[in-house]
């Protein structure tokens, strides 16, 4: 049979893809609109509708898209490319980025608040993440830290072995006033009497010689060794005394800048929940004070005056300011990918338009369409490109880079090896 000569052209939609695209048409067709207003953008979106138009044979067979279904792909692959590589930068920086300023965003993902063009700047690396848990393991072995630590005395009572230390410590921080000193406490105002949040944290306890025997000996005296408590005679001067449980006398070994700078003292003691009990039991003739060294645990929730050490800003990858990508900043790399991710989503509109319809009558024949062949292959193409990006982003990140200079370090130096070295001469 004879094909029929029919005038006009046969279609199967009324709407078919234009030759090429109109940028004044391109902002009123974008779903978000997350470029809009973006010169370059625009002319972009509509150079992508010949690109359509060739690749997918409009010269040939109707393509049933409008130029409006283009512009939103083109979107789309824009907004795709942007979260591919922003998910990349977020694994490269996180860990300096913790706690950093963070920012605000519409619903367009553009930036309210917060730093402008995060995503792309190049951030310098202080090694935040690796700093904040060696400060928190620091702080409990007593060496360092962000945590404030406080000291307190209590007056020895004759005959008296247990003392409430949360109570004396409560009482001072009301009275704003140490026992000893009698001047004012830097930690008024901040314990609670029954615990809770509030509830000190003792770290040492200890006492010190009487300033008798400093003045008797001068500042640095000549002995040195330890006798009986209850005498001068046996200390030198200025001494400090850490009152120690006896499982600590097991690690004197490993204290070795304690055991230069502390006495260690024939008392010990035990404590349980803040309850001290001093061994032997206190006389006349005991130290008159016992200070307490100690700090006060607080929620880890609760902001630090210090902005290294707050817990406000970023957190997680959502926190991270990175607003899209600006189209001007995208290379001629990225826009190629865009082009033929933009291409895989017209395609696969296209599949879902022609999948109405398994096919098409016409005088004596029928026209049968490839809609699920074109979604098939939309989708296909979309995650290969996926794929293809994430591979290449992944060769990039910064900690393989690091890997790849030291490699070439190493080539350069057997090459250098094997190099005979210059011969100077006078």
């Amino acid at each position: 049979m004879a094909i029929p000569n029919l005038s006009p052209a046969a279609q199967s939609s009324a709407i078919t893809l234009p030759v090429t695209g109109n940028t004044e048409d391109v902002s009123g067709s974008l779903a978000i609109g997350v470029y809009s207003g973006t010169e370059e953008f625009l002319s972009g979106a509509a150079a992508q509708v010949e690109y359509t138009f060739r690749k997918l044979g409009g010269e040939v067979l109707d393509i049933e898209l409008s130029a409006s279904n283009v512009y939103a792909a083109y979107e789309e692959a824009c907004l795709e490319y942007s979260y591919i590589l922003n998910i990349h930068q977020s694994k490269n920086i996180m860990g300096d980025a913790l706690g950093s300023t963070t920012g605000s965003f519409d619903h367009r993902g553009n930036r309210i608040t917060g730093p402008e063009n995060v995503n792309l700047k190049y951030p310098r690396f202080e090694f935040a993440y690796a700093k904040r848990v060696a400060d928190a393991l620091s702080q409990e072995a007593g060496v360092g830290g962000n945590v404030q630590f406080y000291s307190a005395s209590f007056a020895r009572v004759a005959k008296q072995q247990d003392y409430n230390l949360q109570k004396l410590i409560y009482t001072a921080s009301v009275d704003d006033s140490d026992a000893a000193t009698k001047g004012n406490v830097d930690f008024a105002g901040l314990i609670a009497r029954d615990g809770g949040n509030k509830k000190v944290a003792i770290r040492k306890v200890y006492y010190k010689t009487p300033q008798a025997m400093w003045r008797f000996y001068g500042y640095y005296g000549g002995i040195g060794v330890v006798g009986n408590m209850n005498t001068y005679g046996q200390y030198s001067d200025d001494s400090t005394f850490e009152v120690i449980p006896s499982w600590q006398n097991k690690m004197q070994a490993m204290s070795y800048e304690d055991s230069i700078y502390t006495r260690v003292s024939h008392y010990s003691y035990e404590l349980r929940n803040n309850n001290l009990r001093i061994y032997p039991v206190p006389d006349e003739w005991s130290p008159e004070y016992f200070w307490v060294e100690f700090t006060i645990p607080t929620d880890i929730w609760d902001e630090s005056d210090d902005v290294d050490f707050g817990v406000s800003g970023v957190n997680n990858m959502n926190t991270l300011p990175f607003d899209n990508i600006p189209y001007n900043s995208i290379n001629s790399i990225g826009k190629q990918w865009i082009r033929r991710f933009a291409l895989a989503l017209a395609k696969e509109t296209l599949g879902q338009i022609r999948s109405k319809f398994g096919a098409i009558p016409i005088p004596g024949e029928s026209v049968t369409l490839n809609g699920d062949a074109l979604i098939t292959q939309g989708k296909e193409e979309q995650e290969k490109l996926r794929t293809e990006l994430k591979e290449i982003l992944a060769e990039m990140e910064y900690d393989d880079l690091l890997k790849s200079d030291v490699e070439l370090v190493e080539a350069a130096s057997k090459i250098m090896q094997h190099s005979p070295l210059p011969i100077f001469v006078g």
